[in-house]
């Protein structure tokens, strides 16, 4: 069982939203000093960053670099030990695990889809939570993501284009404050990671969602985000405009 003890030692958070001085936007999500160490060895190391709401934030860095370590500490599928993450002004650890990864959604770099069909993949977010999709609501997250027709479908008979659709409704059923994407679209083949960048580029604009991409692919970073962070050994090394990390990013030793 998870429980809420904070690894920091800092003062319980204030629930009022986290303000960037720069800018004066709200900060949907941030973390602090977020770390994690196994047996000696540092995955990520204090890393701290501010993403504004509505913000797309690109996560760089050489592979093995921790950038999937790092999104992983988000929504807490892997246990920080040291630091925390602030959710909307509130420290992610007053939060049950559940009500966080339902608020921070995550989609994979595979789509890890359960046995059965279409409609009950992308409504058993909601069912954990005691909430019900009628047969319209599924329809409509389905159109959304380009899949119109196919609630009935079972899912062995899927592309891994159209599955890894089905994981973003599923979720998206959540309606999550913030989306986290592990790499999403490079176990896919060529053009159906474009179908799907641009679908996950129309989404997340429309719906002015706040997203973190880990991406290997450099223009896709510079088409999907405006600002991004560099990754290096589990560090923090760079925060800026995408091309200003990229530059630093083809600067690394």
């Amino acid at each position: 069982m998870l429980t809420s003890t904070r690894h920091d030692g800092g003062p319980a958070a204030s629930h009022e939203p986290t303000m960037d001085p720069h800018s004066g936007r709200d900060v949907a999500l941030e973390t602090r000093h977020l770390s994690r160490s196994i047996t000696g060895k540092v995955l990520v190391n204090a890393i701290s960053v501010q993403v504004q709401r509505g913000e797309i934030l690109a996560v760089v860095g050489p592979s093995g670099a921790g950038k999937s370590s790092f999104l992983r500490l988000i929504n807490r599928l892997d246990e920080p030990t040291g630091g925390t993450v602030y959710l909307a002004g509130q420290d992610y650890y007053q939060l049950a695990p559940r009500e966080l990864r339902s608020r921070v959604g995550m989609v994979m770099q595979a789509a890890y889809l359960f046995p059965g069909t279409v409609a009950e993949n992308v409504s058993f977010g909601p069912r954990q939570q005691g909430k019900y999709l009628n047969p319209s609501e599924i329809d409509a997250l389905l159109e959304e993501v380009g899949l119109a027709g196919l609630a009935n479908q079972d899912v062995v008979h899927l592309s891994g284009g159209e599955a890894q659709r089905v994981s973003l409704a599923r979720t998206l059923a959540n309606q999550p404050e913030v989306l986290l994407l592990d790499e999403p679209t490079s176990a896919l083949d060529e053009r159906a990671e474009r179908e799907v960048e641009t679908l996950l580029t129309r989404i997340l604009r429309e719906q002015n969602l706040t997203a973190l991409i880990v991406t290997h692919d450099m223009a896709q970073a510079a088409r999907i985000a405006k600002r991004a962070i560099l990754i290096n050994a589990g560090r923090l090394v760079r925060v800026g405009t995408v091309q200003e990390v990229l530059n630093a990013e083809s600067n690394l030793p």
